[in-house]
Parts: C-alpha cells; sequence; structure tokens
C-alpha cells in the first residue's frame, strides 16, 4: 500500500457525511438500520435502478411492514404487486426468504455473512451488503458502483468478469476500522452520483488526486469488460382471446422464466420457429377466428430478444376456458401478476393501455 492508502477509508466515510443520499430505506445518520428494510431494499435493486425501486419499496413497505406480515402474504400477492419490476425469480425468492426468516430464525434475520447466505434468493454480494449495513459486519460488498469505483480507483486492466476477485480484496482496503456499512452505503453513492459510467465528476472525488485513471485521463474505459456474446432472437406467437369484457389468462409454471406469472397463451418461444408452426400452437378455442395483427411485439431477456406476433379472437358467451386457463375481466387486469412482456402484448392485442 502507497504512503496516504491508509487514509482513504476516512476520505470516503467523510465525504459521504457531506454527501450522502436520502433513500427511504436507509437510516438516517446516528439510527440503527432495520435489518428488514436494508433486505427488501437490496432484493429489489438487484439488476434494477434506485429510481425504479423507490416507489415499490414504499408500496412494499406500506402493505408488509415487517417480517411476519410478508411471511403470512400469499405468494400470488407479492408476484402482483411486484409486477412490472421484472426478473420475477427475485419476488419468489422474496417471499420464501420471509418464511424461512419466521420459521427457522424466530422472524429475526441472522447477523452474519454466513448465516444470510442459506436463505433464499440471498447470493455473495447480497449477504455482504445486508451483514455490512444492516449488523456492521466489517465486510465491503461489490456491487457495479463499486466495481466502477475501484477499476478506476486501481486502474484496473484486468476485464470483468475475471477481476471481480481482485476487485473485492482492494474494495475492502476502503474499509474503516469502524462504520462498516456506512463505508459500503458511501462507495455506492460515490459510483451512483460522481464516479458514474460517463462523464464522472472527477473533481468532485474524494479519490481525485490518487485515482491511477483519472491521472491517466481515461477513467471512462474502467472497468474493462469482456465483450458479452448476444443471445439469439427467439420468435413465437401470443393469442389474446376475448370473451365479452373478460380475457383468457394462464398462470406461468412455478419455476423457470417469469414463473408463477400471468400470460395470455403462447406457443413455445424457440430460435428460428416459423410463424405458422408458432400459430398452431394457438389454444382451442371453438369456432374462434384467429386474426394476425399488424406488427410484433418485441422484449429483450438478459440471455436473448424475443419477438412475439399476436392474434386475436372473439370467443362466444359460455365459451369454456381451456385447460390450465381461466377468463379474468379486462377491467382488473391490473390486479393481476402480469410482466412487462404480457402488458406489451395484451395491449397490441387489444389496442388499449394495461
Amino acid at each position: 500500500m502507497r504512503d496516504g492508502d491508509g487514509n482513504r477509508p476516512v476520505l470516503l466515510l467523510a465525504w459521504y457525511d457531506r454527501n450522502r443520499r436520502r433513500l427511504p430505506w436507509r437510516a438516517l445518520p446516528g439510527e440503527a438500520a432495520d435489518p428488514y428494510r436494508v433486505w427488501l431494499s437490496e432484493i429489489m435493486l438487484q439488476q434494477t435502478t434506485v429510481k425504479a425501486v423507490g416507489p415499490y419499496f414504499e408500496k412494499f413497505l406500506a402493505r408488509w411492514p415487517d417480517i411476519d406480515a410478508m411471511a403470512n402474504a400469499s405468494l400470488d400477492d407479492v408476484l402482483r404487486m411486484w409486477a412490472g419490476l421484472g426478473y420475477y425469480s427475485r419476488a419468489r425468492n422474496l417471499h420464501a426468504c420471509a418464511v424461512a426468516v419466521r420459521r427457522d430464525h424466530g422472524g429475526s434475520f441472522p447477523d452474519t455473512e454466513e448465516g444470510l447466505r442459506v436463505l433464499p434468493g440471498i447470493g455473495p454480494y447480497t449477504a455482504a451488503a445486508i451483514a455490512a449495513i444492516a449488523f456492521g459486519r466489517r465486510i465491503m460488498p461489490v456491487d457495479g458502483n463499486i466495481e466502477r469505483v475501484v477499476s478506476r480507483l486501481f486502474a484496473m486492466e484486468e476485464p470483468l468478469p475475471k477481476a471481480k476477485p481482485r476487485i473485492r480484496e482492494l474494495a475492502a482496503t476502503l474499509l474503516g476500522s469502524s462504520r462498516s456499512g456506512d463505508s459500503a452505503q458511501a462507495l455506492m453513492d460515490l459510483g451512483a452520483t460522481v464516479c458514474t459510467p460517463k462523464k464522472p465528476a472527477c473533481a468532485l472525488c474524494p479519490f481525485s488526486d490518487e485515482c491511477a485513471a483519472r491521472l491517466r485521463g481515461d477513467q471512462e474505459t474502467f472497468p474493462r469488460k469482456a465483450k458479452k456474446k448476444a443471445g439469439e432472437l427467439r420468435r413465437g406467437a401470443a393469442f389474446v382471446v376475448r370473451r365479452g369484457d373478460e380475457l383468457l389468462v394462464r398462470t406461468r409454471p412455478a419455476k423457470g422464466l417469469l414463473g408463477g406469472m400471468t400470460e395470455v397463451p403462447t406457443s413455445d418461444w424457440l430460435a428460428a420457429q416459423e410463424d405458422a408452426d408458432a400459430r398452431k400452437q394457438a389454444p382451442s378455442i371453438g369456432g374462434a377466428r384467429w386474426r394476425r395483427k399488424t406488427g410484433t411485439v418485441m422484449h429483450v431477456f438478459t440471455h436473448f430478444p424475443l419477438e412475439l406476433a399476436v392474434y386475436t379472437a372473439t370467443a362466444a358467451a359460455r365459451t369454456r376456458a381451456p385447460e390450465g386457463m381461466r377468463w379474468t375481466p379486462i377491467a382488473t387486469l391490473k390486479d393481476e401478476a402480469l410482466p412487462n412482456l404480457m402488458r406489451k402484448v395484451i395491449a397490441h392485442g387489444l389496442d388499449e393501455k394495461i
């Protein structure tokens, strides 16, 4: 460690005390952190922005103010409240974790990184974040913001993801002898507000004078990243069927992509699938005349893009739903656990926003 490096934790906390963000899940200065709020926010913030999470966090907290309330909720209710936030396995794990904390830990979260790791939906980063922020454990969690700050500070040439272990080691050098949770949140705030991906405000950074990337003048090129392979386009069809003021829907299997969410019937989603093959997988609705809507619905998942043709049909008044499906009032679709993909499909099929 170079001369002066040991002062970095002090500089970081001094910056944080002046510039900390006010967030609905963050304890005020001098207050003890609420493990439930920390956990709920960390699960929601996985692969999602602070701006997007804020309203959902407030909504969840009003509905389920503590771990017992969340454990008593039904998974369907949690999925409905989560709809629109994406990455729905997080919602399933959220509910499973609440049940596990109440069942196995008497309603109190384990206060160590190791204890937290065994809970549903809590991986290495989330366990470290909760342990540091909620319980003051001396550990530095590393999220995308922290990766960026550290990779620039030390000019890490090794690309992600291979650089992750070394970045964790270097991030730990920014921990002081106390206030571990504040150190972690300080680095997160620094990355989110100052050391941004583009046009970082280096003059405002507490590490400005010793940031290796800034001194070289190429800070925006960090962190280095290995090129990702683009997922292959998958194609399919979605079937929007009306029966008066009702819509035909079904619930996806609990496990897998969009598990437990509500959808209109669809074909398989396959690479290079022909339209005719997808169309043959329409649900069996007696007398239905299928009409293809102009255009398609595009959606990008983490690992692949999806293109769906949308077919519409009208069912007679007393038509029974095929097995595994149900009719639901169009007026109450907002209460269904519809992922964004299905909201786009239904809006396209009905010509009205859901």
